[in-house]
């Protein structure tokens, strides 16, 4: 019975592990946040995202929606509060995306404002988000 269970245990893990593999017609856009926190994509041109583990598009120009959960570090608030959670949409739009193509999106935050940027392949900066809204979680 243990081994069913660890067995069972194992391929479940293994099946939400993987990724489907990028298609080269298409630019491929992970999402990397940080330490304790949440970053999903939402929108492609303002139509729900297909996976919100990473986004695929076609070539040209797009705008990207990420959904971006983090705390607010008490250090930022006051000495007695517990850490505060924010909730928040960035947009992030970019002209050139090109086929098969492998960008980044990091996400972070510097108290309680978030930022995302867009990085290419040799991980320079070539788009940065502008903030949509947050709300506390």
């Amino acid at each position: 019975m243990r081994m069913f269970m660890l067995t069972g245990g194992l391929l479940i893990l293994t099946g939400c592990a993987g990724l489907p593999d990028p298609d080269p017609a298409q630019a491929w856009i992970d999402l990397d946040s940080g330490h304790n926190t949440a970053l999903h994509a939402l929108e492609v041109d303002d139509k729900a995202a297909v996976d919100k583990r990473f986004f695929e598009v076609p070539p040209g120009r797009h705008q990207l929606t990420v959904r971006y959960q983090f705390a607010v570090d008490t250090t930022n608030i006051g000495p007695d509060a517990q850490p505060l959670w924010r909730d928040c949409q960035l947009n992030l739009t970019f002209k050139d995306f090109s086929a098969a193509e492998r960008y980044q999106i990091q996400a972070g935050s510097t108290g309680f404002r978030p930022w995302a940027k867009l990085y290419d392949r040799n991980h320079r900066v070539i788009a940065q988000a502008q903030p949509a809204g947050c709300q506390r979680s």
